[in-house]
């Protein structure tokens, strides 16, 4: 793997995991280190996915894979720290249209707008940080 992608992998994944943990702490009042990785992987994803489609795919099929991608992810890792683990780390168990307590439809709906902010931040710092292709995003 060439050094400069190494930095962009480690730099979004940093940065994403630091966003969604202060989020977090934020709007929940604590947060968990595993939140600090789904995030950052989270993060390089909506780099990643921009990179492999040129970012010409309209942004609303960007929000759909990523979210997609998300609320998947959020599910394994809740498999993995709340019920294996048994950290507790969130419980959806008393929300509409949960799946075991681990995932959610409103808070897929929330993962949805934080996507559509992550895929256009991580756009652009891919483009202004490490010259990479420029985002063009466009809806239809």
């Amino acid at each position: 793997m060439k050094m400069k992608k190494l930095s962009e992998y480690l730099f979004m994944g940093a940065l994403g995991g630091t966003l969604y943990y202060m989020i977090e702490i934020i709007f929940r009042g604590y947060s968990h280190w595993s939140m600090f990785l789904l995030g950052g992987i989270c993060f390089i994803f909506f780099a990643q996915q921009g990179l492999w489609t040129k970012w010409r795919e309209p942004l609303w099929k960007q929000v759909l894979w990523c979210t997609a991608f998300v609320v998947s992810a959020e599910f394994i890792t809740g498999i993995i720290v709340n019920k294996v683990m048994g950290w507790n780390v969130w419980d959806y168990t008393d929300q509409p249209f949960h799946l075991m307590g681990q995932i959610c439809f409103p808070f897929a709906v929330l993962f949805s707008g934080l996507c559509t902010f992550g895929i256009i931040i991580s756009g652009y710092l891919l483009w202004y940080l490490y010259r990479e292709i420029k985002p063009g995003f466009h809806i239809l």
